[in-house]
């Protein structure tokens, strides 16, 4: 009897040949998808356009970035602009009267260029 069902099960299983895939493939095929649905968002999306520019493409190696450069490129810093759209602060002037951004300190307010 146990025999018959063995052979039972062989046979059934003949016709429908199961294809397994290995762990480390399917990890892949969810990174490949969920970068391109990401890359796909970040072309596609209103915010973020000043790092778009600068890094296209999405990846998820890190880009080794010191903290300034990133604070300079994101502009999400100790800026008076930045700090006045969170509320952090009344105003969104730096001293010399210009928009305190960090591309105005660091080209022409005449307090921070040498």
């Amino acid at each position: 009897m146990r025999e018959q069902t063995n052979r039972q099960k062989k046979q059934r299983n003949m016709g429908n040949p199961i294809h397994l895939l290995s762990l480390l493939h399917i990890k892949g095929l969810l990174r490949k998808s969920i970068l391109k649905e990401w890359q796909t968002s970040r072309k596609n999306g209103d915010t973020g356009r000043k790092i778009c520019n600068i890094m296209p493409s999405v990846s998820l190696r890190p880009n080794n970035w010191i903290r300034e450069d990133v604070i300079f490129f994101s502009q999400h810093g100790p800026f008076p602009a930045y700090l006045k759209r969170f509320h952090l602060s009344d105003s969104d002037y730096c001293s010399c009267g210009e928009i305190g951004t960090a591309l105005h300190y660091a080209t022409e307010c005449i307090y921070t260029v040498s």
